[in-house]
């Protein structure tokens, strides 16, 4: 199974196929409306106003595992990140990130890079996964690297 295999849902149930990214750098943050981190989604926001016309393309995958901090429906989801933060980058439907109901996708993001002391497990909100051009998964940062941050990284990776 490679990136481009993957196929999430949308906020309409309908897939959101990742074949579609060939040749794009990825940034896939599992994301929540009630958490301490919630305020990256400007960063976040900040970073696809500034690179989404040179080949980046983020996507949210909004997830309550975490104390509870994303308990809204797909579309109280969507309000929240447009009316607080003008979020213009895909937020699909709600997943597990862990457990015996995680999404496919986070399995395979997961299987590709664990974090750190080689754990698996997804640790909290705003967790980043950065995938190149060709659908390889770069590296992964916890909830505390700010997504400005990602910049030199995401120039290094739309040149090539």
């Amino acid at each position: 199974m490679s990136f481009y295999d993957l196929s999430p849902l949308d906020t309409n149930d309908k897939p959101f196929p990742f074949e579609e990214l060939k040749g794009k750098v990825v940034l896939v943050v599992n994301v929540a409306s009630k958490c301490g981190f919630t305020p990256q989604y400007k960063e976040l926001e900040e970073l696809n106003k500034k690179y989404q016309d040179k080949g980046l393309q983020i996507i949210g995958f909004p997830c309550n595992q975490f104390g509870g901090q994303e308990p809204g429906s797909s579309e109280e989801i969507a309000s929240f990140c447009s009316l607080n933060y003008g979020v213009s980058f895909p937020v699909l439907k709600k997943v597990d990130v862990n457990g015996d109901k995680t999404d496919p996708v986070y399995k395979y993001l997961k299987g590709e890079k664990s974090g750190l002391l080689g754990l698996n497990r997804i640790k909290w909100n705003f967790e980043k996964f950065l995938i190149d051009k060709n659908g390889k998964v770069i590296e992964r940062y916890s909830s505390l690297t700010k997504p400005a941050s990602l910049s030199s990284t995401i120039e290094e990776l739309l040149k090539k």
